[in-house]
């Protein structure tokens, strides 16, 4: 097989042309999880060709039959592809055993959101497959446990990050788009490493349900649940209670105003 193998910081990269992937099933069973067909595998290959992929790359922290993915999902599996410029990116791929308008209908969620510069970017896509940003980083828990350093440092970049995050839901929440998954987001925040957060995966968000991002992942930040203990170990407390009635203000009248409160009530507001 035609295949490059190589190892990165420890992780193995198997990097396959995709002409290569009728030749191994192996192989190919990834491109029509989680029932392989010939026939749908070289139609795939052919959408691959349009959008612009040379090649494909097995690596990540899943597995599926013993070939790493970066993600297994209920609509797709997400591997990492090479286009014909030799730009890597992430290549969803629809399962074989779900509709497609699934997939189309997370490409609109992903361009609405990349209107205010949210998600990764969407850089393509055909009926069964999308491509968009690769960005490497780490998921926010396995980040804000890491952290280390002089306090002063350590909560200066905490600080940023958390702002950031809500900022994102803020624009996110402003726009009508509601995610749909951040009350519990640890699989859906990416630090990359210049310390820029991500929003991830939009296969389940709307834009005809009432938006709650700046609820859902303030509360996941800091009221409950393990990433908000790790979160309030190096940020410090804060009154739970009165961050609860603010968001319920929130909910009632989505202002900046009201957005700010949120901000002033963790101590956020003001950069320090």
């Amino acid at each position: 097989m035609a295949y490059i193998a190589r190892e990165m910081a420890h992780k193995m990269e198997l990097i396959i042309p995709i002409e290569e992937l009728l030749l191994n099933a192996k192989y190919g069973q990834i491109i029509c999880y989680p029932r392989y067909d010939p026939a749908i595998l070289k139609k795939r290959i052919e959408e691959m060709r349009r959008i612009g992929i040379k090649a494909v790359i097995f690596s990540g922290g899943k597995s599926i039959s013993g070939v790493p993915v970066l993600g297994k999902g209920c609509v797709g599996i997400v591997i990492a592809a090479i286009l014909e410029d030799n730009n890597k990116v992430a290549l969803k791929i629809l399962r074989t055993d779900v509709e497609a308008g699934r997939l189309l209908h997370e490409v609109e969620m992903l361009r609405i959101a990349n209107s205010v510069n949210v998600g990764p970017k969407l850089l393509g896509f055909s009926e069964c497959l999308l491509t968009m940003e690769y960005i490497d980083g780490e998921l926010l828990p396995k980040w804000v446990k890491r952290l280390s350093g002089d306090k002063e440092s350590v909560l200066k970049r905490l600080r940023r990050v958390l702002r950031d995050i809500l900022e994102q839901c803020w624009r996110l929440d402003s726009i009508g788009l509601d995610h749909g998954e951040l009350s519990w987001a640890d699989k859906h925040i990416i630090i990359d490493p210049e310390e820029k957060p991500h929003i991830l995966d939009f296969e389940t968000a709307s834009n005809r349900r009432m938006v709650s991002n700046v609820t859902s992942v303030t509360q996941y930040l800091f009221i409950r649940g393990r990433t908000a203990s790790l979160i309030t170990q190096k940020f410090g407390s804060i009154d739970k209670n009165i961050l609860i009635q603010i968001l319920r203000a929130y909910k009632t009248k989505r202002t900046r105003d009201q957005f700010e409160s949120i901000l002033e009530t963790i101590g956020l507001l003001t950069q320090k």
